[in-house]
């Protein structure tokens, strides 16, 4: 749930990167740190170990000013892929607002992505996570690899899920900021009905995206 600071007039929104061990999540938030023009951005924060680039998390903050006043901010994660960290997976996706799953495309992770898909949705009941309301796009990233899965093999074991299905090559950027915009645009209607992001701080969902990825001119 998006945390709101009355006294400094802030709004906290948490987006967390989930998945496989080495499918490119910190990749990914690499690239959006590179990427992005926003107004505002901090530097990204990784926790490294011998064993599992991030034992505990990576964090990419991000921001703008609603033309209200309102500063809403991002706080971008990802998870640990390794088994033995899921404590940290659970408490790195505790009251996220919007999650990103990035699957490996390579035929040979088929069954990892699947059971980390399982896993997460298991850790969102186990953190009080409503799965079925919660926003949520599929990533299936390196796509520059050999002996991956095609788009069509993809969105045809996807086809009857509820979530978008897109495509990234996260090492060269391809993909990545395809992918935060589809999230911010499912995150901006869940937050709308809670904060009143049009009727109150005149955002509309165009300028919250435009906004939080500086795409485009800052136009409410």
């Amino acid at each position: 749930m998006a945390i709101f600071d009355e006294e400094n007039n802030r709004l906290t929104i948490k987006l967390v990167y989930y998945g496989p061990a080495q499918s490119g999540k910190t990749t990914n938030l690499m690239r959006l740190h590179d990427i992005l023009c926003t107004d505002l951005k901090g530097e990204i924060m990784l926790m490294e170990t011998a064993n599992d680039r991030t034992l505990f998390f990576d964090l990419l903050p991000l921001g703008f000013k609603a033309p209200s006043g309102l500063l809403i901010k991002f706080k971008l994660y990802t998870v640990p892929g390794q088994v033995i960290h899921d404590s940290t997976r659970k408490a790195v996706l505790s009251r996220a607002d919007g999650v990103v799953f990035v699957a490996d495309s390579q035929r040979t992770q088929s069954t990892n992505n699947g059971e980390a898909f399982a896993n997460l949705e298991d850790n969102a009941a186990r953190v009080g996570i409503d799965f079925e309301q919660l926003p949520l796009v599929v990533q299936f990233n390196k796509r520059d690899l050999t002996d991956i899965l095609s788009e069509d093999e993809v969105l045809q074991r996807w086809e009857s899920a509820p979530w978008p299905v897109l495509f990234s090559s996260a090492l060269d950027g391809g993909g990545v900021v395809e992918t935060f915009l589809a999230l911010l645009n499912q995150v901006y209607d869940c937050l709308d009905r809670e904060f009143e992001f049009q009727n109150r701080h005149s955002l509309s969902r165009e300028a919250f995206v435009n906004q939080a990825s500086g795409q485009t001119d800052r136009q409410a």
